[in-house]
């Protein structure tokens, strides 16, 4: 079957483009490796770019054009998902040439790299912590920044991730019934995390951990826990009049009444 000619002058492109590539990549030339490898970089070809760049890193080692090499390998790694290896070389980069004109981007785009590795909540968050510090490196070193608004939003997004893992992993405690490790884990998280969007969930769940543990409590330790218990409803409703938590708040409030009440006839 005969192809149509614009496919034949598609695949001979394609041919061709790949073996420009190939001579590229063997060739000796360094200044033809060097604008190719640009090239491919324009054109958003970025893992042939920075295979390019991996070879002319040891050819330019110790020269001036190798700032650039670096750069836009660790680029070209960060455009193709490659962020470990990204942040590493963009870190590189830092070292190497701490008052370049690109040690703004370059910082923030490393930063940007360890962002980019951070889990999803329920995993271990050691990647986003990490990425926070850099992050706040980065704002603390360019604080002039036009990148400054986006580093930000990086910040707070993370920041939120954190404290939901650290809400979710609190209020497991509840869910498996050890309260009292549940109303300590909250404590801690509510006190580590004073401005979270998540404080309001912390407390329903705590001032639920504290009702059940107070209600099914030995009589000598029951009087004082009902107490707690409603002292934290308290606490809840004058913070939280419109929670959507209120109405399961009341009707915990309404069984620590009937404890109490009960506990009084006894």
């Amino acid at each position: 079957m005969k192809l149509p000619n614009y496919l034949v002058l598609y695949l001979l492109f394609i041919l061709i483009g790949c073996s420009d590539y190939q001579k590229a990549l063997k060739t000796e030339d360094q200044g033809l490796k060097i604008k190719f490898a640009q090239s491919l970089y324009e054109d958003g070809k970025y893992r042939k770019a920075s295979q390019l760049y991996e070879q002319l890193k040891s050819s330019y080692r110790g020269k001036p054009q190798l700032e650039r090499i670096v750069f836009f390998y660790a680029n070209s790694l960060l455009e193709t998902k490659n962020y470990i290896l990204a942040a590493y070389e963009f870190e590189t980069f830092i070292k190497a040439y701490p008052k370049s004109q690109k040690a703004d981007e370059a910082y923030f785009l490393m930063a940007h790299a360890y962002y980019m590795t951070s889990p999803n909540f329920s995993l271990d968050q050691s990647d986003t912590y990490e990425a926070l510090d850099k992050l706040q490196d980065y704002i603390n070193r360019f604080p002039e920044s036009e990148r400054m608004e986006r580093a930000n939003t990086m910040v707070q997004e993370l920041r939120v991730k954190t404290e939901r893992k650290g809400f979710e992993t609190a209020k497991q405690y509840n869910t498996i019934r050890d309260y009292k490790a549940a109303i300590k884990a909250l404590d801690n998280f509510i006190a580590d995390n004073p401005g979270t969007s998540y404080r309001e969930g912390a407390l329903f769940v705590q001032f639920s951990a504290l009702t059940t543990l107070a209600i099914n409590s030995v009589a000598y330790k029951k009087e004082n826990r009902l107490e707690d218990a409603k002292s934290k409803f308290k606490n809840f409703e004058r913070l939280y009049p419109q929670s959507t938590h209120m109405k399961d708040a009341q009707k915990l409030l309404k069984d620590i009444e009937q404890e109490i009440l009960t506990f009084a006839s006894n």
